[in-house]
């Protein structure tokens, strides 16, 4: 039996694709010929902020000042968590040598990048684990000197949880500027700061637009699109944990897909009947939101057998998986596309969202078929270097010159052949290609 939708998308992420590639390169190219003042225009256009753009140490002190006992305390429950599953991802990477042939090395060694920009988003919502989880990696990573930057509120500035994470999770410097502006601000070095190395954080569109459009300038950790999540489920999950877990995040924004993948009709359809209900009972800030996504994006798919659904799930390459079903060890051997899995109703995407350890800034769009999230990994560099005895390099040095000779890289060939003739005087090489 083909896949049967109950409920098809009407629209899709490129749906939506405004072309804002212009505008983008445009404030781009202005800030980087007119530097800071330039940047300080944009703030003032698009932040509607006057104000102190890089945080002293007491604008810090005060804006900690502000945030609840209670709020502090979870913000560094989930800083040491998110803290120590990064350390534990970094002791994965370790430096290497290798005798590759008697008497020539060959090592590998991770060094971490100088400079990171993480961007918190501060519109709609203020993204505090947006700071803990970009800035914590950094912090991990060994990055020399990182930047966050978050879009400050007319007449308030940034959030004052937002400042107090950066600061607790290790940011050498806040900046009150979002937008495009604060993506050049960190990869120009403006404002006194150094180069940002790599970018990473999620944002608007117009963020996303700048990060790509930097990207090889700078390093990135992805060209974000709009979240998306997938739950698949059997005859043993709860509908109504479902239907909550789908709300939950159809909340992040209009086009913000969810999808249900499941082999049981009966859960597909009280699915269906419940999450109207569960959506109308938000605050109409959300409200607005998981309507419209699940109005034009939502889809509800089911599927003859497990198989099928795991296929259907890694054709689809979520964002957020999530497996509400039986046999969880089935389900994590043999899904092999998705930003982040949640296996069980034990757990949520709004646990990795917020708290639990693993980071939030994953792929989207189907990004997951090819990539993973932001982690540790991606603020280091693995390079390689190599060092030999003078016999370890003859065959290497042989095999070089004919190589060479037959692409035809004469030049190539002649490194190998001076080194040859001076460590070996006397001896006669077959130095000619025989392709």
């Amino acid at each position: 039996m083909p896949r049967e939708y109950l409920k098809k998308a009407t629209l899709t992420s490129k749906s939506d694709a405004s072309d804002v590639r212009a505008t983008v390169q445009a404030i781009l190219a202005d800030i980087e010929t007119g530097g800071d003042a330039a940047a300080l225009k944009y703030a003032a256009q698009f932040d509607r902020y006057e104000g102190n753009i890089l945080l002293t140490d007491e604008e810090i002190a005060a804006a900690a000042e502000q945030v609840p006992d209670k709020l502090k305390d979870d913000i560094r429950f989930a800083h040491d968590n998110v803290r120590r599953f990064a350390e534990a991802q970094k002791e994965t990477l370790r430096d290497i040598e290798l005798e590759v042939v008697p008497g020539l090395i060959a090592g590998q060694k991770s060094i971490p990048v100088h400079g990171a920009g993480c961007y918190v988003p501060g519109g709609r919502y203020s993204h505090i684990a947006s700071a803990i989880m970009t800035v914590t990696t950094a912090k991990v990573a060994g990055c020399h000197h990182i930047v966050a930057c978050s879009p400050p509120r007319p007449g308030v500035g940034v959030a004052p949880a937002i400042v107090y994470a950066a600061h607790l999770c290790g940011a050498d410097t806040i900046l009150a500027m979002g937008g495009v502006q604060a993506v050049a601000a960190m990869s120009f070095g403006l404002f006194g700061l150094p180069r940002a190395n790599i970018l990473v954080g999620p944002g608007n569109q117009f963020v996303a637009e700048a990060k790509r459009s930097l990207f090889g300038r700078v390093g990135i950790d992805m060209i974000a699109g709009p979240t998306d999540s997938l739950i698949l489920a059997d005859a043993s999950a709860d509908a109504e944990v479902v239907a909550t877990d789908l709300v939950g995040q159809a909340e992040h924004g209009y086009n913000s897909p969810v999808w249900l993948v499941t082999d049981h009709r009966p859960l597909a359809e009280e699915v269906l009947r419940l999450v109207p209900d569960l959506i109308a009972d938000l605050p109409e800030v959300n409200r607005d939101n998981a309507s419209a996504a699940w109005r034009d994006y939502a889809e509800v798919i089911l599927c003859e057998t497990r198989e099928e659904m795991a296929a259907t799930s890694d054709a689809y390459a979520p964002e957020h998986l999530t497996v509400q079903a039986r046999d969880l060890d089935w389900w994590l051997g043999r899904l092999t596309c998705y930003g982040s899995l949640f296996l069980g109703e034990e757990t949520t995407v709004a646990f990795g969202d917020k708290a639990s350890g693993t980071n939030h800034v994953l792929p989207t769009s189907g990004a997951a078929s090819y990539t993973g999230g932001l982690s540790v990994h991606k603020y280091m560099k693995i390079v390689t270097w190599q060092r030999a005895t003078r016999e370890g390099a003859k065959p290497v040095a042989e095999a070089t010159a004919r190589i060479s000779r037959l692409e035809g890289m004469e030049g190539h060939a002649r490194t190998a052949d001076i080194r040859l003739r001076k460590y070996f005087p006397g001896e006669n090489f077959d130095l000619t290609p025989h392709g």
